[in-house]
């Protein structure tokens, strides 16, 4: 999409209004971003996670220590300037029936129709083929766009620079620039596993496994198929691929 397209129809997204008013769009505006040649569709390794509640243990945040650990993420302790990219919380479903408070992880859903990529005015903000929604920190300027834009409230801005490098293969925290998860694909492309994904093993409980959704054979294959998955906030319509288990 070209600026002069972007203006046309982003209008809504920029304002913040994709929770609102501008979720409906999304379709079109997909329609008018994808390109066939770069994301084909069904071809190839497509991520994705799935999230086990009856195994997620709510006082457990082994996921979220390995993570902040292996991204340098910065703890100020004032949460006008932390970042969680994974973060637990508590919620309650009221629709279509009530259902007893649950503490569950969240993360960006890396949507295969993401508003953050489709609301950055400078496509900082953009999704790989194999479905992780990355955010070029050299191309960002800073705008926060993409944070008004996504629904699950998973993206976040570097307000502060931290000293702390806990990870030296990893780039330190720089201020300006937003954030979010990316189920470490720095890890993913050499074949490992996500920290969080690791550390949830090691602590024995297990809740968090990635892979490929369109491998049927694979262990997050099997998951999906052989339980009752939900995704939050399917009714979006940005394809989240997140999916959780006794949500």
């Amino acid at each position: 999409m070209d600026r002069r397209e972007f203006l046309k129809t982003g209008g809504v997204l920029s304002a913040g209004g994709t929770c609102a008013y501008g979720l409906p769009l999304l379709g079109t505006l997909a329609s008018k971003t994808a390109d066939p040649q770069k994301e084909p569709e069904g071809e190839g390794r497509k991520w994705g996670m799935v999230i086990d509640l009856t195994k997620c243990r709510p006082d457990c945040t082994a996921c979220m220590q390995a993570c902040h650990e292996e991204n340098n993420i910065p703890v100020f302790g004032d949460k006008r300037w932390d970042i969680q990219l994974i973060r637990k919380v508590t919620i309650r479903r009221t629709f279509p029936v009530e259902s007893a408070e649950k503490s569950v992880p969240v993360l960006c859903n890396q949507c295969d129709v993401p508003p953050c990529a489709l609301a950055c005015p400078v496509q900082a903000t953009y999704k790989r083929p194999d479905g992780i929604v990355i955010c070029d920190q050299h191309r960002c300027i800073g705008c926060r766009y993409c944070l008004i834009a996504c629904p699950y409230n998973a993206r976040y801005f570097y307000f502060k620079e931290s000293e702390d490098w806990p990870n030296k293969d990893r780039p330190r925290s720089t201020h300006g620039v937003t954030h979010s998860c990316t189920f470490c694909v720095h890890r993913l492309d050499r074949g490992e596993t996500p920290a969080c994904v690791e550390a949830c093993r090691k602590v024995g409980a297990g809740a968090l496994t990635v892979g490929d959704l369109n491998d049927p054979d694979s262990e997050i294959s099997k998951l999906i198929a052989d339980n009752d998955v939900k995704g939050i906030r399917e009714d979006l319509g940005t394809k989240p691929k997140v999916y959780y288990i006794g949500l």
